[in-house]
């Protein structure tokens, strides 16, 4: 479905609240409308005022997207009633993925003077957002830092680094039994 909203300040709001959990997304967009937040404009910033709410994001530029953030608000209520009919607990759930992408665009004329006619085009776009339930947190790395420097040209499976941790304990057996 062609949603009837600007692509870009779509997209800049769909950045904002990417990985978010979706109540604080809400509360962020209500504050968006008010006034009392921003969204950064990282990519589409050309002409885009610089702002001093933009410095929450460590960024200069920002504008206040009213229409978008009313989309996006109600594709969010559309989320939380998804997940409340599969019995997700709604506190728990995160935008794990938001994607804006471009609608065909509409034609429209406008006529100017000397008998001229102009293109007047809209860019509406399309929004998907999946959410998912976090329980935990997520597991650390049972690597230290100096070996994940090692590893880190290389492209490694977990089976490798099950190996590879196999094949210490063993190096170690053996240099113990040395002695």
């Amino acid at each position: 479905m062609d949603l009837r909203v600007h692509f870009k300040n779509t997209y800049e709001t769909a950045r904002a609240i990417r990985r978010m959990k979706l109540l604080e997304a809400k509360k962020y967009l209500n504050d968006v409308i008010e006034k009392k937040r921003c969204v950064p404009f990282r990519r589409y910033n050309g002409g885009v005022g610089r702002t001093n709410q933009a410095k929450e994001f460590n960024h200069t530029q920002g504008r206040w997207p009213a229409k978008s953030c009313k989309f996006l608000l109600n594709v969010l209520d559309n989320v939380q009633a998804n997940a409340e009919a599969r019995n997700l607990e709604v506190g728990k759930l995160k935008l794990i993925h938001i994607m804006v992408n471009r609608a065909r665009q509409g034609r429209r004329r406008t006529f100017k003077a000397h008998g001229r006619i102009n293109p007047f085009m809209s860019s509406p776009c399309h929004i998907q957002i999946i959410a998912k339930e976090i329980t935990r947190p997520a597991k650390k790395s049972l690597l230290t830092n100096a070996e994940k420097q090692k590893l880190l040209p290389f492209k490694i499976t977990l089976k490798k680094l099950i190996k590879l941790d196999i094949s210490k304990k063993k190096t170690m057996k053996k240099k113990i039994k040395k002695k």
